[in-house]
């Protein structure tokens, strides 16, 4: 069996090695909930937002005044961007040839800075993201950037040693109800080494002949008697 791999797949596994297996081997996955819809709705603007300034070689105004950015461009092969975007189309791949796993990713946008590509992923969320303590949200956040770092440098580019979240959360509704968002830009280091080591665990995992012991906090297993209460 060929599996693909994707951060929301590793990030599950860091969750709890015995749901990824079970996902990946056996495909039983964990019970859904309702989907959001607004945080893809958010995305698909976000991007063509983007997409108009990267064709004028600006950046939009909430990245201008950025500390941080100078000497950075918009990535602008829109050929490239839209493949390393779109999920369906592979994103950004890289093939295990030793395991046949394939890892892939797909980018929100990249900034450029000399000879070097920095990942732009946007986030939408419900208020501001500082002083956010919650500890998946920030693991898989990292985990994320660590791929995509790998995952770019594996494809021949040189990456800065940092990524950029831009969180777009709600201030207000005008009296003529449109909603306005602020912005918060946040640098974060990205180490791709630990990026391949998460992804050759992951393949060490789908080797296993039965399903690795669950984490001990995984209200799923727990669900389904995998752990004892």
């Amino acid at each position: 069996m060929t599996y693909k791999l994707s951060p929301s797949s590793i990030g599950l596994m860091e969750d709890c090695p015995r749901c990824f297996w079970r996902q990946m081997v056996e495909n039983v996955r964990r019970p859904a909930g309702p989907f959001p819809t607004l945080p893809s709705g958010m995305d698909k603007i976000l991007k063509e937002h983007f997409d108009r300034f990267m064709e004028r070689g600006e950046f939009p105004p909430e990245l201008r005044e950025q500390d941080g950015i100078d000497g950075c461009l918009l990535f602008n092969d829109e050929e490239k961007l839209r493949i390393w975007r779109d999920g369906r189309r592979g994103g950004i791949q890289y093939l295990d040839e030793e395991s046949g796993v394939l890892l892939r990713g797909a980018v929100d946008n990249i900034l450029v800075k000399g000879e070097k590509l920095i990942v732009l992923d946007y986030k939408t969320r419900g208020r501001s993201p500082e002083g956010d303590t919650h500890e998946y949200s920030r693991r898989y956040y990292q985990t994320q950037m660590d791929i995509y770092n790998f995952l770019l440098r594996k494809n021949g580019y040189q990456t800065e040693d940092y990524a950029y979240l831009l969180f777009y959360y709600p201030n207000q509704v005008t009296e003529t109800g449109e909603v306005i968002f602020d912005t918060e830009l946040v640098k974060m280091p990205t180490d791709p080494e630990r990026g391949e080591k998460v992804f050759k665990k992951a393949i060490e995992l789908l080797q296993l002949e039965e399903p690795p012991e669950s984490s001990p906090d995984c209200a799923f297993c727990r669900f389904r008697g995998d752990l004892s209460l």
